[in-house]
């Protein structure tokens, strides 16, 4: 996706190109009158697409210390400038993104003159084993190949989920390169047996599907990890994509794995991919079989910290055995390898574990510095800021992850979520239904969609959603909450009583998040259950109480004394 000027003194983006040489700005051949600041801000932004630029390293570079101007004044003047000769818009961008009080973003696609920029899809690798049960092989090598390949700055690569939705749909190639805005795909097929693992690629140009490359590779599963670089280099090669120095290293770092350790990590990632509750639970146990199997191999530690952290979110787990153990396992991750989802998955246990908002913060944007096109990095940072009150930040991050991962059921709902939160309501309404329209099914969108409509008052709905969700997810009790909230809302207190104490009885058996049962309290107005069961809540260290601050379900008890304190204690930024 983005490439930096230094590798060339042209750089290309939608109408424009600037020449860094001749120190000009053209837009469809025609040149751009520019001055000198404002240039200086876009190669800047240029040189670091996609991450933001700080407002003091913007700063530094400017207005050196010993320059006697108003800083705050001069910027924002030199960022209209510029603005106004890409006919960009604050409010809606499509080239500069503005983050609040931190610095600006470069969000467009780049394009140099040695047309070195390159967008991939990297189509899910056909299973020619014959047997549907190793289903999870060639998923696995597509997940990991499309993880390696999208570390590269010089590309644009799909996102897994969105690839994921090629599967056994055998159209035109050219087709889906312009569907997905493509020009190379990469398809291919792998065999394992026997404990041999063989991977045909082939490389075309997406839109005339003229073949570019192709190869054969067969390896011992041990090296099934030195397979995937080899193959990761040839498609780099053979795009004529230039690499970081660090990129060079990635690449060609080859370690050998335990087999059974690969398998059992492959599986979990196919069982991860699913999301739903018992698909979880199963997944954490293939990824403490590959880490038993192979203590040295980096991947199940991350995997296990995503499960862990995901699972104690929606309370499949409790705090302890789900963001306490993805804590954990991200830190060993990171020892044995410094990666974006180890960053992620740390960010995210810190966040919902800890309530360390701005340690989170930082696990963040490591892992957004470590590959800017990790969306579940940006989605997770969504989340942090939506937590902390930075809607507006958040909004952008969290736009940026559907730009990523556009066909992404849970990014796209994550968004509707802070948007509930953000109390932008009809806004979350709209979301989720897009959601609903790729898979009505999907619990995640039924359960934003219940709380959108219940603070709305529109309870009807709100009361036919939370009930769908709870069918789909085979009584889950963090969305039989909503349907208990629902009830007290909109009157129906026998009914949302008898859910409370549903709730009450399950907490005396199996972890139950204090929230869920203070919700509901708030809803009766039984004020003094709600803040004994957020202090429980509290105790438990559970993940749901991160969003308290600004959860419109507890407004009833913001001028109590005792849930100020309550915040206060959970060290909120102010």
């Amino acid at each position: 996706m983005h490439n930096s000027p230094s590798s060339s003194q042209t750089v290309r983006f939608g109408a424009f190109e600037l020449n860094l040489r001749a120190r000009e700005l053209c837009k469809r051949g025609i040149k751009i009158k520019l001055q000198e600041q404002p240039f200086q801000i876009l190669a800047m932004l240029l040189e670091n697409p996609g991450q933001v630029v700080t407002r003091e390293e913007l700063q530094r570079k400017l207005w050196p210390a010993d320059t006697f101007v108003d800083f705050d004044h001069g910027l924002n003047k030199a960022i209209n400038k510029l603005r106004e000769a890409l006919g960009d818009s604050a409010d809606n961008p499509h080239f500069i993104e503005t983050l609040a009080k931190r610095g600006y973003r470069f969000i467009r696609d780049l394009q140099d003159s040695l047309g070195q920029i390159r967008s991939l899809l990297v189509l899910p690798l056909e299973n020619l084993s014959g047997d549907p049960e190793q289903e999870y092989f060639a998923d696995g090598l597509t997940d990991s190949l499309i993880t390696q390949l999208a570390r590269v700055s010089a590309l644009r690569v799909v996102s897994r989920t969105t690839a994921m939705h090629y599967k056994r749909i055998h159209r035109p190639l050219p087709e889906i390169a312009r569907e997905l805005g493509v020009s190379k795909i990469v398809e291919g097929t792998v065999q394992h047996s026997g404990g041999r693992v063989r991977v045909s690629a082939r490389l075309v140009e997406g839109t005339a599907d003229t073949p570019l490359w192709a190869d054969s590779y067969e390896r011992d599963l041990r090296d099934v990890l030195s397979l995937q670089s080899e193959l990761a280099r040839a498609i780099v090669k053979e795009v004529q994509v230039k690499l970081t120095p660090q990129e060079q290293e990635q690449l060609a770092r080859t370690v050998t794995v335990d087999p059974e350790a690969y398998e059992a990590y492959l599986k979990g990632r196919y069982y991860w991919n699913k999301r739903s509750g018992e698909a979880v639970k199963k997944c954490a146990e293939y990824f403490h079989q590959a880490i038993k199997k192979d203590p040295s191999y980096a991947s199940p530690y991350a995997a296990l910290a995503d499960c862990a952290g995901v699972a104690g979110f929606w309370s499949f787990a409790s705090p302890v055995e789900g963001c306490g153990r993805a804590k954990a396992a991200a830190l060993k991750a990171i020892q044995i390898e410094d990666s974006a989802e180890a960053h992620a998955s740390l960010g995210w246990a810190t966040l919902h574990y800890d309530w360390d908002f701005s340690s989170a913060e930082r696990e963040f944007q490591r892992a957004i510095q470590l590959n800017p096109r990790y969306a579940t990095a940006h989605q997770w940072y969504g989340h942090c800021l939506g937590a902390m009150g930075r809607f507006d930040e958040a909004f952008t991050v969290l736009k940026h992850a559907i730009h990523l991962d556009p066909l992404s059921l849970i990014v796209a709902t994550s968004y509707a979520g802070i948007s509930w939160l953000g109390r932008r309501w009809n806004e979350a309404i709209d979301q989720t239904k897009k959601v609903l329209d790729l898979d009505p099914n999907y619990i995640a969108g039924r359960w934003a969609l219940a709380r959108s409509y219940d603070c709305l008052g529109s309870y009807e709905a709100a009361i036919a959603c939370a009930q769908d969700a709870i069918r789909l997810s085979g009584d889950n009790l963090f969305f039989i909450t909503d349907l208990g909230h629902a009830y007290a809302a909109a009157g129906q207190r026998e009914e949302a009583v008898r859910i409370l104490d549903q709730l009450q009885e399950a907490s005396k058996q199996r972890y139950v998040d204090g929230c869920f049962l203070a919700q509901i309290c708030a809803a009766l107005n039984k004020n003094d259950e709600a803040l004994r069961w957020l202090e429980i809540a509290y105790e438990q260290r559970a993940s749901y109480i991160a969003y308290i601050k600004l959860d419109p379900w507890f407004d009833n008890l913001r001028s109590d004394p005792r849930f100020g304190d309550l915040l206060r204690r959970m060290n909120f930024p102010s």
